[in-house]
């Protein structure tokens, strides 16, 4: 049984927990990680999640995704679920989130991380992912068209794309500004 920190709307640790799986109360939130692992070629880490996993059963996903448990800060939680899922360390000390989305009862910070990773060397969670492989921004976009992908919004891949190489929205810095 897992518990998990439940914040404000503001993004405040109430002191409460929750189990896992269970309705998040009224008027709370918890909070999810997503790490987006690229490689030097512009591709990322894409995972197959598992037939007997309940939602997304055999859809890939993203790189790396999970709960924060309790306790965890989201770099702690996005290490954590990095190492438990694919068997691969990476250091977020000092690293924030590319893109924090807020949905109805939570929030959902993605972090981009740029690893040449030789796939053969990684342990892949058995209770959790079944496959992993690289892929381009458009075999994913095709994969969401094709039922194989879970079907985020393609303006949302496309930007964790972008951000990748950035950590602001724009292209380039204010060249007004000293």
């Amino acid at each position: 049984m897992e518990l998990l920190d439940l914040y404000t709307a503001d993004r405040v640790r109430t002191g409460k927990t929750m189990v896992r799986g269970t309705v998040v109360p009224e008027g709370l939130c918890r909070l999810v990680v997503h790490v987006c692992i690229f490689d030097s070629q512009g591709r990322m880490l894409i995972q197959q999640r598992q037939p007997f996993k309940s939602g997304w059963s055999n859809y890939w996903d993203m790189s790396v995704g999970g709960c924060a448990v309790a306790g965890d800060t989201s770099t702690a939680a996005a290490e954590r679920e990095t190492r438990e899922e694919i068997g691969l360390s990476v250091d977020l000390t000092g690293v924030r989130p590319v893109l924090t989305i807020n949905f109805e009862r939570g929030f959902d910070d993605y972090y981009a991380v740029i690893q040449d990773v030789d796939l053969s060397t990684l342990r892949l969670q058995p209770e959790e992912v079944q496959a992993i492989r690289w892929a381009t921004l458009e075999e994913i976009l095709q994969m969401i068209d094709d039922r194989q992908f879970i079907p985020y919004e393609k303006g949302l891949v496309s930007l964790l794309f972008f951000m990748r190489n950035h950590r602001s929205v724009e292209t380039y810095r204010d060249p007004t500004r000293k």
